[in-house]
């Protein structure tokens, strides 16, 4: 396959004019190692490299806590057609035993090998239940556990070690020695917190590197109380969530938040839960009962319990409403979160060599013209 006419998204971070050359699943660097000559006219469209969601819940309808293939295969189907090529799904604050089966599900979905034209499923976010229960969110505060090492072992072991990123509180007992023995393991990621600046700060010297979806369920950045997220703008080594759905956070904050961290160190995430993909009403999160209206996803209290937007439509949000250059969404949609969870060797740019995911976008709106899924025409 070749992809002509199209303005590129590079490794060096912007657009230029080039074709693309793809061969069986992987992008190759000329014509003559092509042997379809297909060719897909990207007049008039950027093409950026298939996204990386690494923490959402679910969507169509499925959440990846009901703990069944067929929820895996239904949002793995989804998110690809909607140009998100890879993912990293989350749980939630749950018992052992049901994480458990998330876990061992997942795992047995993973080797069963790539589907055709379905996202590929490239790890597990652990959001909870090592959070703290004043900063619970959307999570079920019944089942918030004290970190525990020996239960995270063996619900990473039941997974085939797919765990990519866990949600830790800092404060709560145990926490520092929980980051200090597995931060080599897994990334771990400040969540769901009450934590002060100098809590913080320790936490990330012992070993986290991440935060996750900043600003919400944490304590607000003030001049004399800096918090979370003061700490993690003074670790440099500390990459943030951000969900850019038009709820979570105001365009201003996005914006100022791109001037503090750069587009080094934020990666874009939806969030997202099952909604996402279906008309508003009634559907459910870690066994809560949500609401959905437009964007909106709550709790019956009110509480905003994740998203009803894909990553694409975040990255669109990002650069059509909220002011973030083109090249600064795709780098944190694409090439930030797939280094965050180790799989940036075969994917999130359009070398040659690495897994042919590619997405071609109308520049007029951004609107999803084609999805090509490891050199499979969507």
């Amino acid at each position: 396959m070749i992809i002509k006419n199209a303005s590129v998204y590079t490794e060096d971070e912007r657009f230029i004019q080039k074709d693309i050359y793809i061969e069986n699943d992987r992008f190759v660097d000329c014509e003559e190692k092509v042997r379809d000559k297909t060719v897909i006219d990207g007049e008039g469209c950027y093409a950026i490299p298939g996204l990386t969601d690494i923490h959402f819940h679910g969507c169509v309808g499925h959440d990846f806590c009901d703990g069944t293939r067929e929820a895996i295969d239904a949002m793995a189907a989804y998110e690809a057609s909607v140009g998100v090529t890879n993912i990293v799904p989350a749980t939630m604050t749950l018992g052992e035993d049901t994480l458990l089966q998330i876990c061992q599900t997942a795992k047995a979905y993973a080797e069963e090998g790539p589907k055709e034209k379905k996202a590929r499923l490239c790890g597990i976010n652990m959001e909870g239940p090592f959070v703290a229960p004043s900063k619970k969110g959307a999570q079920n505060g019944a089942y918030i556990r004290k970190p525990d090492v020996e239960m995270f072992d063996r619900l990473n072991a039941a997974s085939g070690h797919m765990v990519k990123l866990i949600a830790i509180a800092p404060e709560e007992d145990g926490a520092m020695e929980f980051i200090e023995n597995r931060h080599d393991q897994v990334v771990m990621s400040l969540a769901h917190t009450a934590t002060d600046y100098d809590t913080a700060i320790r936490a990330f010297e012992k070993g986290a590197s991440h935060v996750t979806h900043l600003y919400n369920a944490m304590n607000p950045y003030t001049h004399r109380a800096p918090g979370l997220v003061g700490a993690a703008a003074d670790t440099q080594k500390v990459e943030v969530e951000l969900i850019c759905d038009g709820v979570h956070i105001h365009p201003a904050s996005v914006r100022t938040t791109f001037k503090i961290f750069g587009d080094d160190r934020i990666i874009l995430i939806s969030d997202s839960m099952m909604a996402t993909g279906l008309e508003d009403g009634d559907y459910s999160l870690g066994g809560q009962a949500v609401k959905v209206v437009g964007n909106l996803a709550t709790l019956a209290d009110g509480t905003i319990a994740g998203s009803a937007t894909n990553l694409m439509d975040c990255l669109r949000t990002a650069v059509l409403k909220m002011g973030i250059p083109l090249e600064s969404a795709v780098k944190c949609a694409a090439v930030n979160s797939a280094k965050s969870v180790g799989i940036y060797d075969q994917y999130g740019s359009i070398t040659p060599l690495k897994k042919a995911n590619v997405v071609l976008l109308k520049k007029e709106d951004l609107a999803l013209r084609q999805v090509i899924l490891e050199g499979q025409l969507l």
